[in-house]
């Protein structure tokens, strides 16, 4: 029996958010709405979106000992997550600097600061956490060398997800662990480098197939998403929304996505029920006090 039904290991951000009417071009200054600050970070993200959603969540992370670092874990712990794996020190707290247009969409820089301190040693000294988790998730806003060392900790019959984000070239060994690796169009494109075929995502999909992951899930924003492994490649329809601000969908995907598959749905089922789960996340501001809880996403 499993302690966790998802363990994530990924970052923890502040997320300093900016509203403009648009976005500046070079050498340009655009005025914007007050600074607001908001726990984020995609593995902090993905962490709290599945406990909303009532799964059982550990969070593996590093943050600084400071107060965007308490009010990480202060977030966490009020969603339900298990911090015990949270590393505190060594540098300050991460952060991204958010700017959002009125459309909804956004801009992000982010500075790494502890994320980047959380090293494959701390994935060795928390081994005990990836024995009892059901799935483990991640994302590539800590160091390659962490994310590829967590593969090699999981439990025999765990199920690993990885979300490439920001994305980069991936290692075979990372990418035969993947089921799910989920990507969005840019994301595919950058792992896909020369070997692209075609502009259809069903194409993507199968050319990123043959590189070695077990299943391959893209996500197309208001057009769904498309799951493909051996046993074929479908679409799955999105669910139509006002969005009003994009910022953390993609993780609460991810989240849901990875929760779902641990209970035993197929990857299409689980797609299905992230979809959802992404698209009540877009209809309200923020990251983490967007993402729905289980009675929510049934009632949309």
């Amino acid at each position: 029996m499993y302690d966790y039904d998802l363990l994530v290991v990924g970052s923890a951000n502040a997320d300093l958010v900016i509203g403009v009417e648009r976005r500046p071009g070079p050498g340009e200054t655009v005025l914007g709405t007050d600074l607001t600050v908001h726990p984020g970070g995609k593995g902090a993200n993905q962490a709290v979106a599945a406990a909303r959603l009532g799964a059982r969540t550990a969070l593996l992370a590093r943050v600084g000992d400071d107060a965007h670092g308490r009010l990480l874990l202060d977030s966490q712990r009020a969603a339900g997550v298990d911090t015990v794996g949270v590393v505190v020190g060594g540098a300050p707290t991460g952060v991204a600097l958010i700017t959002v247009d009125p459309s909804g969409d956004n801009s992000i820089v982010v500075s790494p600061g502890a994320n980047g301190r959380l090293t494959p040693g701390d994935v060795r000294a928390a081994a005990g956490l990836f024995q009892a988790s059901r799935v483990v998730s991640t994302q590539l806003e800590i160091p390659l060398e962490t994310v590829v060392e967590v593969v090699r900790h999981l439990a025999p019959d765990s199920r690993f997800v990885l979300n490439p984000s920001p994305p980069r070239p991936l290692p075979p060994e990372l990418l035969a662990a993947c089921d799910p690796l989920i990507v969005n169009e840019h994301e595919a494109k950058v792992i896909l480098g020369d070997a692209r075929a075609g502009e259809r995502p069903e194409d993507w999909a199968r050319v990123l197939l043959a590189k070695g992951p077990r299943s391959v899930v893209v996500t197309l924003g208001a057009e769904g998403a498309l799951v493909a492994s051996a046993e074929g490649v479908a679409r799955v329809p999105s669910v139509k929304v006002a969005a009003v601000d994009t910022t953390g969908a993609g993780d609460a995907f991810t989240a849901a996505l990875a929760y779902r598959l641990g209970a035993g749905a197929s990857l299409a089922e689980a797609a299905a029920y992230a979809s959802r789960v992404g698209a009540s996340a877009v209809t309200k501001r923020g990251a983490q006090e967007s993402f729905p809880t289980a009675a929510e996403v049934e009632a949309l």
